[in-house]
């Protein structure tokens, strides 16, 4: 898989299915997107009872945005021949939240250790190519707790910075939240002090803080 920049990743945003015949065997393959091992897994089982009459459901998944969380399994075929293939061509494709299963319907004719290789590889293929590509952004929330002498001050920053409120409490104590790219929450923070405070970038250091309000970076 490729290293995941810090705002996004990779992902498939909707499924896909392919199939193919390899003397005899028929092999089905299935990419859905998958955030958890558990909704991977809920995969594998709904396949497995789907095609209940089917030899093997060979499947692999990555997850996360680091794509450290992982699986490939062979589901009894000879070991590296099933989960590998496949998990090989999640990572050549470069997404994660992804889980493929390829479904086999034995023909009656042994494909050997290759033939087992090429053939998962392909069913994998055909499902990938049908699924839709797309990107996960990761976002930091700041929180902006602050007193309802500020509330004007507030807004004017938000609008002078372009910034959207993605949810508000107007209560008692008005806070909001604003959704930023990850890469950008520390920048973000400071330039909301600036701008509230009235006073230059260059002044806003660790120690600036201005009286009634609370900048947290969630």
């Amino acid at each position: 898989m490729d290293t995941p920049s810090e705002d996004k990743y990779r992902i498939i945003t909707a499924p896909g299915t392919g199939e193919f015949k390899d003397r005899s065997s028929k092999f089905i393959g299935f990419a859905h997107p998958a955030r958890t091992e558990a909704e991977a897994l809920n995969w594998v089982e709904h396949y497995q009872k789907l095609h209940h009459k089917a030899r093997h459901w060979c499947y692999a998944y990555r997850l996360g945005n680091d794509g450290n969380r992982f699986r490939a399994n062979d589901d009894g075929e000879p070991s590296g021949t099933g989960g590998k293939p496949i998990l090989g061509q999640i990572d050549k494709l470069g997404v994660s939240d992804t889980v493929v299963v390829v479904v086999r319907y034995y023909g009656g004719v042994k494909l050997g250790t290759s033939g087992l290789i090429n053939a998962y590889r392909e069913g994998a293929v055909l499902a990938l190519a049908d699924a839709t590509v797309g990107e996960r952004y990761l976002t930091h929330r700041l929180v902006v707790n602050f007193g309802y002498e500020l509330m004007g001050k507030v807004m004017s920053a938000l609008s002078s910075l372009e910034l959207e409120m993605a949810e508000n409490d107007f209560g008692a104590t008005p806070s909001l939240i604003i959704e930023v790219p990850r890469s950008e929450a520390l920048a973000t923070r400071r330039r909301l002090l600036a701008a509230i405070g009235e006073v230059y970038l260059e002044e806003v250091d660790e120690e600036f803080a201005v009286e009634g309000l609370d900048i947290v970076i969630g």
